[in-house]
């Protein structure tokens, strides 16, 4: 689509705003509710997103945090059929807008018919505006308020601060579970130490975004998306306590099974599958070994059994 939502008449837009890190099952519903409703009506469907993150403003958040890079949320977003993604940038005079003065902002920089937003959503400096204010709002400017319930599963809503307590407890399918797809990270395969090829497995080592939130220390049956292929694989986040004392830096490796290709200055993607166990140290590189093979024999298992795509709840 050539036009911006921006460019054309006013109220030819529904519009979502969240930042809508990890695009979550929750998420999902907000946003296709939105492209379905807003194309039933000849709308665009925009999403309005934040980054940096408002926590990292609001709470002082700093270190390992978000679900998504930027680029990989707003793909996912896009994937969903949303015509246009405004990232509006967080700062600490953003955070001081009012209600009245951040809607007034947004309407005049893309008016629209419509705004759909979650059960809970609040909005303006100290989270002063909520669905009432909104709805009038709403009113004085001329657009219609609808929401969104929240969604369940066991009995818990979805939501992004649930999904990082997963991941930081090793419970990456359940993550999934959450998110309706695989908790993966993408990185450029750099230089390690080199020690993996010299034991009889070699590594990719892969640079990671350092405010990407990652599981503790362990191992993880894997699956590596590599261009348009996919290869099973074994990761590990750790320190390698085994060579290094004290602990090296923590680093990001994955074995990928019958692969013999060179992978240096390339992307990958690692989508997490399982955990499989901690990291420990071990008495001797023999040692390791062996339980390196029980890991490569683990995986296979495992992958055999996993969908190429979580199950999502019905």
């Amino acid at each position: 689509m050539s036009e911006k939502a921006s460019d054309l008449p006013a109220k030819t837009t529904w519009i979502t705003i969240g930042t809508f890190d990890g695009v979550h099952l929750g998420h999902q519903a907000i946003i296709n509710s939105l492209v379905r409703g807003g194309h039933t009506h000849n709308k665009l469907a925009v999403v309005a997103t934040f980054f940096p993150h408002p926590a990292e403003i609001l709470r002082g958040i700093d270190g390992p945090y978000y679900l998504n890079t930027l680029q990989e949320r707003e793909r996912l977003i896009k994937e969903l059929g949303v015509d246009e993604i405004i990232t509006l940038h967080f700062t600490d005079e953003f955070a001081k807008k009012t209600a009245h003065a951040f809607i007034k902002d947004l309407f005049a920089q893309t008016p629209f018919s419509v705004i759909l937003v979650g059960y809970d959503f609040h909005f303006g400096a100290k989270r002063e505006g909520d669905i009432s204010i909104l709805r009038d709002l709403g009113k004085e400017f001329g657009f219609e308020v609808r929401t969104i319930s929240p969604k369940m599963i066991h009995g818990q809503v979805i939501s992004s601060s649930a999904i990082r307590q997963l991941i930081l407890k090793h419970e990456v399918r359940q993550a999934a579970e959450y998110l309706g797809h695989w908790y993966s990270v993408s990185g450029e395969v750099v230089h390690g130490d080199g020690r993996g090829k010299h034991i009889g497995v070699p590594t990719a080592n892969v640079a990671i975004w350092p405010r990407r939130l990652m599981p503790a220390s362990g191992v993880h049956a894997a699956r590596v998306e590599l261009e348009d292929r996919s290869f099973p694989a074994v990761l590990n986040i750790g320190n390698r306590p085994t060579f290094y004392f004290p602990p090296a830096e923590q680093t990001v490796e994955v074995h990928i099974l019958d692969f013999h290709e060179e992978l240096y200055g390339k992307t990958i993607k690692v989508n997490f599958i399982d955990f499989l166990r901690l990291e420990k140290r071990f008495e001797s590189a023999i040692e390791l070994m062996d339980q390196i093979r029980k890991d490569i024999q683990t995986t296979r298992e495992v992958l055999a059994h996993a969908p190429q795509t979580p199950d999502l709840p019905a």
